[in-house]
């Protein structure tokens, strides 16, 4: 069957087309996304503003669009932290439903965390052992760790480079005291909720998900997206570590500068690799391989695994 799956972000709304079938690998048809940026529409009590609101109904009616036309027989649209949070969402939810006829599931973070572990599980395989999976969106970061498909420990936390980025990081290149109580902050916050995953113990594996992760790994030598989905990739913390630096040094417009980094992300790739580092060396991890698999095909593979 021809699934769509509609993921609303902090930074994107996306729409990804595949062909689906229970056993079988969900095979990428379309996709169409807008940097819609939710956070930025965002006011200082947290409520979404009317102007995001009325981008959000638009675009969703864009992907339902595009969705007709290429035959998609279903569509699961989901939203994360940048609505979820919102004291105003569930309006804002409702009179998008009454717009455009789709109802958008709110996911927990716990759930966000859960579905991406099972796209990561089923994309590296058995084999793997213990998996530590490490995502970082653009109001949060998930962590999850099992042998299962499902995890055993799965957390979220308000880490989200463009959230990060909007509170601790003004500036472009910010101050360098600004960087380094943005790290402090940073570290404090993730060592507080980290213990449920220490005490699990050392993964087999430890894989990154998310454009962001994509990104520093193809900054640090990473092959590029255009050898495919099968080559392997790392993030390794070595490097990273440099590059944090670097970063902290740079431009918005001279980090899009960098191989794999668009102009819209450019700004929060600093936050993101602070966030990155943070979790690498509190969890005592040397290597993400990367997984071009995440949120997006677990709620897919979720589903098919519901199927009769």
């Amino acid at each position: 069957m021809r699934l769509g799956v509609v993921d609303v972000g902090s930074n994107t709304v996306h729409l990804l087309v595949v062909d689906a079938h229970r056993g079988a690998q969900p095979l990428p048809a379309t996709s169409h996304k807008i940097e819609l940026r939710l956070s930025e529409h965002v006011t200082d009590d947290g409520h979404i503003s009317g102007e995001g609101e009325k981008a959000l109904s638009g675009f969703i009616g864009e992907c339902l669009t595009v969705a007709e036309d290429q035959g998609v027989e279903e569509v699961m649209a989901f939203v994360t932290s940048a609505v979820r949070e919102a004291p105003n969402g569930e309006d804002v939810l409702a009179r998008v439903r009454d717009d455009r006829g789709v109802d958008l599931q709110v996911l927990s973070g716990e759930d966000e965390a859960r579905l991406t572990f099972l796209a990561a599980r089923r994309w590296f395989g058995w084999s793997s052992g213990t998996l530590l999976v490490v995502d970082i969106g653009g109001g949060s970061l998930e962590l999850a760790t099992g042998m299962d498909e499902d995890p055993d420990v799965a957390v979220s936390l308000p880490l989200g480079a463009g959230r990060l980025t909007r509170d601790l990081l003004p500036g472009d290149p910010p101050d360098p005291d600004v960087i380094r109580e943005a790290r402090r902050t940073i570290r404090k916050r993730l060592a507080g909720d980290i213990r449920p995953l220490a005490k699990a113990g050392a993964p087999d594996r430890a894989v990154g998900t998310s454009k962001t992760l994509r990104s520093l790994a193809r900054i640090t030598g990473a092959a590029p997206s255009s050898e495919g989905p099968y080559v392997a990739r790392y993030l390794r913390r070595e490097a990273l570590a440099d590059l944090v630096g670097t970063l902290g040094r740079t431009t918005a417009a001279e980090r899009a500068e960098l191989p794999g980094v668009s102009t819209s992300r450019a700004r929060q790739l600093l936050a993101g690799a602070l966030v990155a580092e943070a979790a690498m060396d509190l969890l005592d991890v040397e290597r993400l391989d990367i997984c071009p698999w995440a949120l997006r095909e677990g709620i897919i593979l979720n589903r098919l695994d519901s199927m009769r």
